[in-house]
């Protein structure tokens, strides 16, 4: 699938002039067709997982102290007029999704394995063609993440669903994954997107999340459902509004 420059702006949250720089700059993979600048969507998926995108826009980078209240007046509306339709994209994918906790198993096929029987069902999907595609996958490169963290997901299936569905699994004992910095992972985010679009976005926005110390640890924590939600759903709004300062 073909991107623009203007999806890829939207996927990343960063304005088109910097995806252009950074294009003819040689450090995002894109390529020429009649004149246009066009990325692929397995060439900007590698990337978001390898990519260590130096500049944070997100609010959880800022001082506590300079953030308002996510429940004021001011932050309400603020937030009514810069959410887009992607704003909340990871909370409603969670949502539709299910948190798994103790899941065992000694490698990557032992607990995609064991995690899938659980939540295949409530995909419609049979749990041993899933399993399959969720392997091949890995097979072409570890969808690890860094820092304890991998994103399991198809090459190129998509759920025959209106939705999409992240399903959040937590292991018994943090295994080997094929990670860059060698960490062993324990948590994992099984993504399954109804457009290759939404796909990237979801990758993009996991990615994003699990850059943080302070998330890092919550995640590892091995919160419920309503809990994660809940931090989810005030990560993205801060994430709606980058930059929103405390009122004087």
């Amino acid at each position: 699938m073909d991107l623009t420059i203007k999806d890829v702006s939207e996927l990343l949250n960063e304005p088109e002039s910097t995806i252009k720089k950074w294009f003819q700059d040689g450090k995002i993979p894109g390529y020429k067709l009649d004149n246009q600048i066009r990325f692929s969507r397995s060439e900007i998926e590698n990337w978001v997982m390898r990519s260590k995108m130096q500049k944070e826009k997100l609010l959880d980078a800022v001082d506590n102290e300079n953030i308002i209240s996510l429940k004021s007046e001011k932050a309400k509306k603020i937030v009514g007029k810069k959410i887009g339709t992607q704003a909340f994209s990871l909370f409603r994918a969670l949502y539709k999704g299910t948190v798994i906790n103790n899941i065992h198993g000694t490698t990557k096929e032992d607990v995609i394995k064991a995690a899938v029987k659980i939540f295949a069902k409530n995909l419609s999907l049979d749990a041993n063609v899933l399993t399959d595609l969720l392997l091949d996958r890995e097979k072409l490169m570890p969808t690890s993440l860094n820092h304890g963290v991998a994103v399991p997901h198809t090459r190129d299936f998509l759920i025959p669903k209106s939705y999409d569905v992240v399903n959040v699994v937590y292991l018994n004992k943090p295994i080997e994954y094929g990670a860059l910095d060698g960490e062993k992972v324990k948590t994992l985010f099984f993504l399954f997107a109804s457009d290759d679009k939404r796909h990237l976005h979801l990758l993009a926005k996991i990615a994003h999340l699990t850059r943080n110390k302070e998330t890092l640890e919550f995640i590892h924590e091995h919160p419920g459902k309503a809990h994660l939600l809940n931090f989810i759903k005030d990560w993205e709004t801060k994430l709606s509004v980058p930059g929103l300062q405390k009122v004087k």
